[in-house]
């Protein structure tokens, strides 16, 4: 049995492959996770802190459509409720969080066929990116996706680059047939989340007065000479 066939419905949770299956692997050198307690979607879910209203996706056939591949747990393998792409099968979705988040990993699925995508380019706290521009930036991290899974599969990520995340850009730049059509059914993180806290109040304190900014009636006279 090869991984993708251990991810059905009964059991959708993720183990580790190496990149001897050659597939599914982190350019970073982390592999997608299997792991093998039923909740580990849920645990440490970010789930509702999505700012869904503001998420946005380039290139989508439909507009808004975006808002519909953030799904509850329970509904991950829900397959009526989709983004596909338009012209081409590329796809740039941008998705604000609520608070400040430690990332851990990334759930993306496109479905088992083709038209799922074949890689992701994820960027931390970039809302500056379009088609024009992105391929020339480098990522915080990449991964090749899961070819033929048959639910949401699970990306660790490197903490350390994301641990103080406003918001995640995610290109997604081919399907595996390269065909023109990109599908998405489902995409959730993990991670620890902290409310954003208002800016602190610094008070600077003057150690040495300046005298010009301190006049008194007497200094208004200083360098004044008046003749009676």
């Amino acid at each position: 049995m090869n991984c993708h066939d251990e991810a059905n419905e009964d059991d959708y949770h993720s183990h580790e492959h190496g990149h001897g299956h050659g597939h599914g692997h982190s350019h970073d050198g982390h592999d997608h996770s299997h792991d093998e307690e039923a909740d580990t979607g849920q645990a440490d879910s970010l789930f509702d802190k999505v700012l869904v209203d503001q998420a946005w996706c380039l290139n989508e056939s439909e507009p808004e459509s975006i808002k519909l591949v953030f799904k509850p747990w329970h509904r991950r393998l829900d397959t009526t409720q989709l983004v596909s792409s338009d012209s081409d099968a590329e796809l740039l979705v941008y998705v604000p969080f609520n608070g400040m988040v430690k990332l851990k990993s990334i759930f993306l699925w496109g479905g088992v066929g083709d038209e799922a995508p074949q890689s992701v380019r994820v960027f931390a706290n970039r809302d500056d990116l379009d088609f024009d521009n992105v391929g020339e930036v480098q990522p915080t991290q990449e991964w090749t996706l899961a070819r033929g899974a048959r639910a949401p599969v699970e990306y660790p990520v490197r903490s350390a680059k994301f641990s103080s995340v406003r918001s995640l850009t995610l290109h997604l730049p081919r399907s595996f047939a390269d065909e023109e059509t990109m599908e998405l059914y489902f995409l959730s993180f993990r991670g620890e989340w902290l409310p954003l806290t208002a800016d602190p109040i610094i008070s600077i304190y003057e150690l040495t007065p300046n005298a010009a900014d301190h006049k008194t009636p007497a200094s208004e006279l200083a360098g004044h000479h008046t003749i009676s």
